[in-house]
């Protein structure tokens, strides 16, 4: 990648990401934040997502970074490993992938389609996954295997929920400063 900041595309997951939610003061914090605005957020379907995503990161015109949450992160590895160009996956310098869920689990939304079977490949970019020992849509051995598949470093930060607005995180610190070093891939 060139010395350009990258922009940061921000990818809630279902049902977005409410004013209190980090991904949303991260963007009121810096306009390189930009959010990714699926047609559907209640009814998501991974084909739509993953093209919006594509749309996205074609018209992004400096490297990208994904900050993903939730559902947005399987939008990410389903749009990695099975919907974009070479040219595309060019443009990614990292991604941070923010309590990743688990579409087998008994919470995950039933008005979701095509996000199972997730893909278990290495990605070929950096990237984090950030867990939490409690999130009840996605637990720790589930987000450890897909940190392994996807060549992810994996950080778990103790019980913080679905780590969301309800998590009390605040602008997330921590999280942003993963996000600018995802590291060196696995």
């Amino acid at each position: 990648m060139s010395g350009q900041k990258p922009n940061v595309l921000v990818l809630p997951g279902y049902q977005n990401s409410g004013a209190g939610h980090w991904q949303t003061r991260w963007e009121a914090l810096d306009p390189s934040f930009v959010r990714v605005r699926m047609s559907d957020w209640d009814h998501p379907s991974r084909d739509a997502w993953c093209r919006t995503l594509d749309a996205a990161v074609a018209a992004a015109d400096s490297p990208v970074v994904f900050a993903a949450h939730s559902l947005g992160c399987l939008t990410v590895v389903f749009w990695a490993t099975r919907y974009a160009s070479a040219a595309q996956l060019a443009k990614v310098a990292g991604a941070l992938l923010v309590a990743v869920p688990d579409p087998s689990g008994p919470r995950f939304p039933q008005d979701a389609s095509g996000f199972a079977p997730v893909p278990l490949v290495r990605l070929p970019f950096a990237s984090i996954v950030v867990a939490s020992s409690d999130d009840p849509y996605g637990g720790v051995p589930f987000s450890q295997m897909c940190a392994n598949a996807w060549g992810s470093r994996w950080i778990d930060i103790g019980p913080r929920g679905h780590i969301n607005a309800d998590s009390g995180l605040g602008d997330w610190d921590e999280g942003r400063r993963w996000l600018t070093s995802p590291g060196e891939r696995r």
